[in-house]
C-alpha cells in the first residue's frame, strides 16, 4: 500500500515528464508508487514502447500528447492537471532513472518544516560517473541565475523539483523545451516566491539512461533566454526593486541604513558613491542604469548606492550640468567659449547647441564626471571614516 501520509499532508502530487524512456520507465513509477498514488504521468509524443507500459498502471493519471512538443510542454500540461484537481503542490522527477524515489519525502519535510517554496534537488555533481557537460552546464546555470534573481544556489538544473502550484498558475510561460525548467524558476525569484535547494542523489548509468538534450540547438535556447533576462533584470527587474526599497525605507533611513550602517567598508562604499556620479554626469543619458548596475557587479561595488548616486542628473540639475560638460570641454581643448545661441534657462537650446560643440560636450562630460567622482568619493569617504570613528568611539 502507498505511504501517502506525507505528501498528502502538504497536499502534493507527482509529475513524470517522459518521451522514449521505456527502458528506465516501469522502475520509476514503482519507486513514486511506494511513496504516492497522487501520480501524473505526461507521455510526450513517445514512439517506443511507452504507451505499453503506462496501460499497466491503471491507477496512474495519463496525459498523452499526439506528438513530442519538448519537457516544457509536458510540465506545462502536467501542472494544469494538478491544477484542475486541486493540488497545491507537484513534485517533477524525471523518467530517465537518474532520480530516487526515495528522495521525495525530503522534499516534502522541508516545507513542512520551512513553509512555502519551489524546491529544486541539489545533486552532487563532483561524484564518480556525472559527464563533464552536466557539470558545466549546471555551474553556467547557477551563474546566471545568481546574477538575474541575487539567489546563489548549488544546482538550478535538477529536474527533481517541488512547484508551489497556487503561485505560479498565473505566471505567463513562453518557453516549451529543456529552457522551460530555468524560465520557471527567475520568474518565480522576480515574484519573491522563495527557492531553496534539497540535497537528492543522482544516478548516472550509461547502460539505461536515454537523454534528449541536444547540445547545440537547446544551449542555444537556454543562451538567448538568459540574454533576454539579463537585459529584463538589468532594465526592469533591479531598477523595480531598488525602487521599491527607496519607497519603503525613504531616504534618510536609505542614508543612514544602506550608506552609512551596511556592512560594507568605507573605501567600498565611496567608490561605490564615485561610480555613481561617473556613470550620472558622463554621456550616457537612457542607459546610466544598465550601465551603473552592470559596473557595480563588474566591479564588486555596492550596487544601490551606486544606482542611487547615478540620479545626480536629476532634471532640475540638467541644465547645470550640460553648460558645466560644455565649458570644461571648451577649457579643456583650448576652444574659445561659443556661449552665444545657448542658455541653460531655455532647453529648446540645448540640442542644436550640443551638436554645434559635440566635441566639446563629450569631453567635458568625461573630465567633469571624473571630477565629480573623485570628490564625491573622497568626501564620502572622509564623513564614512568620521561616522565609524564616532561609532567606535561610544
Amino acid at each position: 500500500m502507498a505511504n501517502t501520509d506525507g505528501l498528502t499532508a502538504i497536499n502534493a502530487c507527482v509529475i513524470i515528464p517522459t518521451y522514449n524512456n521505456a527502458k528506465t520507465l516501469s522502475r520509476v513509477l514503482d519507486g513514486v508508487l511506494a511513496k504516492t498514488s497522487h501520480v501524473i504521468v505526461v507521455n510526450d509524443g513517445s514512439t517506443d514502447a511507452t504507451g505499453g507500459i503506462l496501460s499497466q498502471y491503471p491507477t496512474v493519471i495519463r496525459i498523452d500528447l499526439p506528438s513530442n512538443q519538448g519537457k516544457g510542454s509536458a510540465l506545462r500540461e502536467g501542472f494544469q492537471e494538478a491544477v484542475a484537481r486541486h493540488y497545491d503542490y507537484a513534485i517533477t522527477l524525471d523518467s530517465d532513472g537518474q532520480h530516487f524515489p526515495d528522495d521525495i519525502p525530503a522534499f516534502v519535510d522541508e516545507i513542512a518544516e520551512n513553509g512555502m517554496a519551489l524546491l529544486i534537488g541539489d545533486r552532487n555533481m563532483n561524484q564518480e560517473g556525472i559527464p563533464g557537460k552536466s557539470s558545466f552546464g549546471n555551474r553556467f546555470s547557477n551563474f546566471w541565475f545568481r546574477f538575474e534573481t541575487g539567489i546563489a544556489l548549488s544546482d538550478t538544473q535538477s529536474g527533481f523539483r517541488l512547484y508551489p502550484l497556487k503561485e505560479i498558475r498565473d505566471i505567463r510561460f513562453y518557453t516549451k523545451k529543456f529552457e522551460f525548467e530555468i524560465e520557471v524558476i527567475v520568474k518565480a525569484a522576480w515574484r519573491g516566491i522563495p527557492i531553496r535547494n534539497v540535497p537528492i542523489r543522482v544516478l548516472y548509468d550509461p547502460n539505461e539512461r536515454v537523454s534528449h538534450f541536444r547540445p547545440f540547438r537547446d544551449f542555444t535556447r537556454i543562451s538567448i533566454l538568459n540574454t533576454w533576462f539579463v537585459l529584463v533584470t538589468l532594465l526592469y527587474i533591479r531598477p523595480r526593486d531598488y525602487f521599491r526599497t527607496f519607497k519603503e525605507k525613504g531616504f534618510k533611513r536609505f542614508f543612514f541604513e544602506d550608506l552609512l550602517h551596511s556592512e560594507d567598508p568605507p573605501l567600498k562604499k565611496s567608490l561605490s558613491v564615485a561610480l555613481g556620479v561617473f556613470v550620472g554626469i558622463s554621456p550616457f543619458w537612457g542607459f546610466q542604469t544598465v550601465i551603473v548596475l552592470f559596473l557595480a557587479w563588474i566591479l564588486r561595488l555596492n550596487k544601490l548606492i551606486a544606482f542611487a548616486f547615478s540620479n545626480v542628473s536629476i532634471p532640475p540639475l540638467i541644465p547645470f550640468i550640460v553648460y558645466a560638460c560644455l565649458e570644461a570641454g571648451t577649457f579643456v581643448l583650448g576652444q574659445p567659449t561659443a556661449a552665444s545661441g545657448f542658455n541653460w534657462r531655455q532647453v529648446d537650446t540645448y540640442r542644436p547647441y550640443i551638436q554645434q560643440h559635440l566635441t566639446e560636450y563629450l569631453v567635458g562630460s568625461f573630465v567633469l564626471g571624473t571630477f565629480a567622482a573623485a570628490m564625491g568619493g573622497m568626501l564620502a569617504y572622509l564623513l564614512l571614516n568620521i561616522q565609524s570613528s564616532r561609532r567606535t568611539s561610544l
